[in-house]
């Protein structure tokens, strides 16, 4: 039987309590989750004690591999795209810095502004006369040889030798860096074309030998050419003859040139002189023919404007111009090979001993200096002219024919001294 006292539970019939403790204890070490009927009925509720949960080792073990693969998993994946980006990010720069090798330098429209290599193939490209820098670019451009007219006119502009390039034809490589183009065009082992000197005071058969030696062509066809007005582009003015119409100048010759085209270019060279130097059209002839004997009887530069103004005075005062050089023309002969009987012979119209006035036409080509004489001849009352030494060019002048006679002397003397 149970008694209740104040401060706790009484047990009468012997140990009842205690067992009832054992067992409470015993049954929640060893039976987790079973229910235990004396205490419900003893305290009138469930008093289920809450089990605790455990899991096997094992399992937890698991878990916890599990969990590691997958934060290496992580770690892997983020390695792999860092390395990934950092390998990107090499290959960029090495493609900007080092593309330009194989690709040449791109532009902002992705074009190529300038190739970087040495070239490939060959093209010939032609600098033509008067040719600025831009005009190269645009030319050089559009055959292939640079990139861009731009990546040339930069590379023309940083090099001081460039505008002493000269007009011709050209071997060149196919995509060039600008500034090889350059130093290629200044090197004259690129040059196809080859170049003609014609020197000052020659007659057109002796030009058309020249032309001939230098081209390979036979004499009768570049004489046919300067026969022929229209094919050389021989002006109204002369009168179908080029005699005089030739300038003397050093001309590039191309590869598919022709006599005809290499005459014209000698023909427009003299238009073009006269029309810079403001020559009235109607007096072109009456210019070249004065300054063609300008050029023939002065050996000096100072002598010609002299010369020019003893041509001029004898013209006004209607005196024969008396020159051997246009008696010696006529005949087809040296000057200083002339005879007195040559000087007499009326049937030669360049006889200016005979006839007033001008030679039928010019009798040599005039250069530039024979040119500016005429239009601007010195002043003096000079009449007669006499060259006194035939080494020098030593030229006297006089006024009287006296004083010319004692010049003409001076001449003989020193032939005689020099004759053997």
């Amino acid at each position: 039987m149970l008694q209740w006292r104040a401060g706790g539970l009484r047990a009468t019939h012997g140990r009842l309590w205690s067992d009832a403790r054992v067992t409470n204890s015993q049954t929640d070490r060893w039976a987790p989750g079973e229910r235990s009927d004396e205490v419900s009925d003893l305290f009138g509720g469930d008093t289920r004690v809450a089990p605790t949960e455990r899991r096997p080792s094992r399992s937890r073990g698991r878990a916890k591999e599990q969990r590691e693969r997958k934060r290496r998993r992580r770690r892997s994946i983020w390695v792999l795209v860092v390395a990934a980006l950092m390998v990107a990010g090499a290959a960029y720069v090495v493609i900007e810095l080092m593309g330009g090798l194989f690709q040449g330098a791109q532009g902002s429209d992705g074009g190529v502004d300038d190739y970087s290599g040495i070239g490939h193939g060959s093209v010939q490209v032609v600098i033509k006369p008067g040719d600025s820098g831009a005009d190269m670019a645009a030319t050089l451009a559009e055959a292939g040889v640079v990139a861009t007219p731009k990546a040339f006119k930069d590379a023309f502009a940083d090099n001081p030798q460039a505008a002493s390039i000269q007009p011709g034809t050209y071997n060149m490589l196919l995509e060039m860096k600008a500034s090889d183009a350059v130093i290629a065009l200044l090197n004259p082992t690129s040059r196809v074309s080859f170049k003609l000197g014609i020197p000052e005071g020659l007659t057109k058969d002796q030009i058309a030998t020249k032309i001939s030696e230098k081209m390979a062509v036979p004499i009768e066809e570049v004489q046919a050419a300067i026969a022929d007005p229209a094919a050389i582009g021989l002006p109204a003015e002369a009168g179908g003859n080029a005699e005089g119409w030739l300038f003397p100048a050093t001309y590039d010759i191309e590869p598919d040139a022709t006599p005809a085209s290499v005459l014209a270019q000698m023909t427009a060279q003299t238009v073009a002189v006269l029309t810079q130097k403001g020559v009235p059209q109607d007096q072109w002839q009456t210019v070249l023919n004065k300054a063609s004997m300008v050029e023939r009887e002065a050996r000096l530069a100072e002598d010609r404007p002299k010369v020019a103004r003893a041509i001029e005075n004898r013209l006004d005062k209607e005196m024969p111009l008396s020159t051997d050089s246009a008696v010696a023309y006529g005949l087809g002969k040296p000057g200083t090979g002339l005879t007195t009987a040559d000087t007499q012979d009326a049937s030669n119209p360049y006889n200016t001993y005979k006839f007033l006035g001008l030679p039928p036409t010019p009798i040599a080509s005039p250069g530039t200096a024979s040119i500016d004489a005429v239009l601007s001849p010195a002043e003096g009352p000079w009449l007669f002219w006499v060259t006194v030494n035939l080494d020098t060019g030593e030229t006297l002048f006089a006024t009287t024919y006296d004083d010319h006679l004692a010049n003409v002397a001076l001449l003989r003397a020193w032939q005689d001294e020099n004759s053997g």
